[in-house]
């Protein structure tokens, strides 16, 4: 068990004035601004640079997210045997590099469509490893009845960022082209492992003698189980699995459907992506008031219904009114993802021992974002056949089916999960 109960009281006042806390926070919020700018970017060099056909676009959205099938396991039992802040120092490195092989390609008047592949295959393994060591590196920051409090400032300043950066990434790609708006990235990254690296406080880790090591299969087999037999994160997983299959399907053709149906441009392509941005700086104010009045299986609840009606925007927007239209559907889903986000990743915190937390956290993204290739690559493969808006009421049913395992499970009306000890 981690000691980070013995935080000085001064410090469980309020996360404000956690020296560390605000360290982790501004390297995400900074990172997050440069993925921002790529989300933009890296999409829109394939449609418009490159000239990507739907399916196309559908294989890089794959791409960016099949590392979650390939190493999304053993990633969560490998972080359970180290430290974890300097897989989160190395995995921003490594993201910098991948990304600037594009700028550079560029400049030299090599760049090529097969190119944006390899790079979004590499920055994909690397998230992985960033996302089960981050999160399972903040519970041992700060204390355990801190985590809902802590996750909501995470996304809300992860909010903030992304509600300035697809305007400041589309301004990037309207005056300086896409490849140049993907070096903020790079640089994003670069900053966010300086922060990282200077966070004072010891991460308290004792590695198993080898003597009481179990082999890699069986250590990554206790995490599934205990995923999949626990009664709260057992339908979380499901849940998030089926919203995020309609959300790969949804983001393998929504850009193509937005600039070559409706007719956007990059700046339109940025409002629109900041809508969706500020909806989600709203569920990061909304959520800590709304966890802590109905309790996380509400919370998931709701939400969930939320983000799977809003979704039908997509779909629906006519030519003349499309920006509104996925304006609004950005806005609502990215409002109603946060808080869903927001309830389930502090619950999985709570309710999960100290030592299982890099292989149930990676259980569960080899689960739920395992699916968003296979979503991805369907969306773009559909876009080709069916038509994009074909695909995007596809996905609306899809999100649909989400609601059900939280409302079949006693999920919906748990307050305050207890958590766990070992």
């Amino acid at each position: 068990m981690t000691t980070a109960t013995q935080t000085p009281a001064s410090e469980t006042v309020s996360l404000w004035r956690h020296a560390d806390f605000r360290k982790l926070w501004a390297a995400e919020s900074i990172s997050q601004l440069g993925t921002q700018v790529s989300l933009v970017a890296l999409p829109l060099i394939a449609i418009m640079l490159l000239n990507a056909t739907p399916f196309q676009v559908g294989l890089l959205t794959a791409a960016e997210f099949l590392p979650f099938l390939l190493v999304g396991l053993p990633a969560g039992a490998w972080v359970d045997r180290m430290r974890r802040r300097p897989v989160l120092i190395v995995a921003d490195a490594g993201r910098a590099v991948a990304l600037l092989a594009l700028p550079v390609a560029y400049a030299f008047g090599a760049l090529q469509l097969w190119m944006l592949y390899p790079v979004a295959l590499a920055a994909g393994i690397l998230t992985v490893f960033f996302d089960v060591a981050y999160g399972s590196y903040l519970p041992s920051l700060v204390d355990r009845d801190r985590l809902l409090d802590g996750n909501a400032k995470l996304e809300l300043s992860r909010s903030g960022a992304q509600l300035v950066g697809p305007g400041f990434g589309a301004v990037l790609v309207q005056v300086f082209t896409a490849p140049l708006a993907i070096l903020a990235d790079a640089v994003s990254f670069a900053g966010s492992a300086v922060l990282i690296a200077a966070i004072r406080k010891r991460e308290e880790f004792t590695p198993p003698p080898p003597a009481d090591r179990q082999k890699l299969s069986t250590e990554i087999g206790e995490g599934l189980r205990y995923v999949i037999r626990h009664p709260l994160l057992r339908p979380i997983m499901f849940t998030t699995g089926i919203l995020n299959l309609a959300f790969g399907a949804t983001q393998a053709v929504l850009l193509v459907f937005a600039v070559r149906d409706l007719g956007f441009t990059p700046i339109e392509v940025g409002v629109v992506l900041i809508a969706g941005n500020a909806g989600g700086m709203l569920g990061a104010l909304a959520s800590g008031r709304i966890g802590t009045r109905f309790g996380y299986g509400p919370m998931i609840l709701v939400s969930v219904a939320a983000y799977a009606a809003a979704s039908v925007l997509f779909p629906i927007a006519p030519a003349d009114l499309g920006t509104v239209a996925v304006a609004a559907g950005l806005f609502l889903t990215g409002a109603s993802s946060i808080i869903y986000n927001i309830g389930q990743v502090s619950l999985r915190q709570a309710v999960t021992p100290d030592r299982l937390l890099g292989r149930m956290n990676s259980s569960m993204r080899f689960a739920v974002w395992g699916v968003i290739p296979l979503g991805a690559a369907l969306g773009g493969l559909g876009g080709g056949v069916i038509g994009t808006r074909a695909v995007l009421w596809l996905a609306f049913g899809i999100g649909l089916l989400a609601v059900l395992p939280p409302a079949l499970s006693r999920l919906r009306a748990v307050n305050q999960p207890e958590a766990a000890s070992s």
